[in-house]
């Protein structure tokens, strides 16, 4: 289980600090697929980095913390920001949006696989012997075990990030994060890549966290959706509850603008652009582009509330205020 309490996060700047993340204050359940969406930079993998506690300059935490908890070969464990390090590739992994960004170009594949390996275990085991469970793992995946001979540059596309996919499962951690999994790959090999996701979380029972501004593939994927805009969440819920009663207005507006099969009419966009992160609006930060708005909403910031059993959103409308 993911516990994120009260965090925010920037980025410090010669110019000052970009807030990007502001007050996440939810949970991420046991066995279950969380996806998170919203416009480009509205701090989705910032929020990501955070849970996998990536906190390096000039990414700063500035209050509040992540809760990684759990357990695994019958033993509890508790991590939080600044220890979550310590159980990476064990109890929490990260797939990233480049797989050449984790791949090392000029090595090959089964010395990294054999990296990822806790220290603990390579006492238990042979080299040779981890990389037959190793190509077993692949072989489950479908995936020939002849790419831990290979170097990352010698993969497509696909290969790779499927490749990275499992360096993120083979240890079965019980979080894993994964950010845009699908950026840059055509649609047949998309698919592919989250069918595997979703296959590999039903048969691990672990917990996926899934970054992607695609609604679409959050339809598809996800069991709850977390909708964020400008660094705040704005609203989570059930996935298909959210598709079919969204209540916060961003939320509304932004499934109002998909296109569905069948339905010939002209599809509406959010008129204007998101607040700058350096120097947001007082109040709800949608309130300038929202149709709603009232005076209540420009002065005072919403507070993130259950509106409905599971279901969460930061709007003073839902909170029967600024009527």
């Amino acid at each position: 289980m993911l516990q994120i309490d009260h965090l925010s996060a920037s980025y410090k700047t010669i110019d000052g600090d970009v807030h990007v993340v502001q007050d996440a204050n939810f949970t991420i359940y046991d066995n279950e697929i969380f996806g998170i969406a919203g416009e480009s930079g509205c701090g989705k993998s910032t929020l990501l980095k955070a849970l996998y506690d990536i906190i390096e300059f000039p990414l700063q935490v500035d209050s509040g913390r992540v809760v990684l908890s759990g357990e695994k070969g019958g033993k509890s464990f508790t991590y939080q920001t600044g220890q979550i390090r310590k159980s990476w590739w064990n109890n929490i992994s990260y797939v990233p949006q480049a797989a050449m960004s984790v791949l090392n170009p000029i090595t090959k594949l089964k010395s990294q696989f054999l990296d990822s390996i806790p220290e603990e275990d390579k006492k238990r085991e042979t080299p040779q012997q981890t990389l037959q469970r190793v190509q077993q793992y692949l072989g489950a995946l479908n995936l020939s075990p002849e790419v831990l001979e290979a170097y990352p540059f010698q993969l497509s596309g696909g290969m790779r990030q499927r490749v990275i996919i499992a360096l993120a499962t083979f240890m079965s951690p019980n979080v894993v994060l994964a950010d845009e999994p699908t950026t840059a790959l055509d649609v047949v090999v998309q698919r592919g890549i989250l069918m595997l996701l979703m296959r590999l979380q039903k048969q691990l029972k672990n917990t996926m966290v899934l970054v992607s501004h695609d609604l679409g593939v959050h339809y598809q994927v996800t069991d709850r959706i977390g909708i964020m805009y400008s660094g705040k969440m704005m609203e989570i819920g059930k996935t298909t509850e959210l598709f079919a009663n969204p209540r916060h207005p961003y939320t509304q507006m932004l499934i109002g603008a998909l296109p569905r099969v069948g339905d010939k009419s002209q599809r509406v966009g959010i008129p204007g652009s998101p607040p700058p992160l350096k120097n947001p609006p007082p109040g709800c930060r949608f309130a300038p582009r929202c149709p709603k708005a009232t005076p209540l909403c420009s002065a005072q910031v919403p507070e993130f509330r259950e509106i409905s059993p599971g279901h969460f959103a930061a709007c003073h409308l839902l909170n029967g205020e600024g009527k």
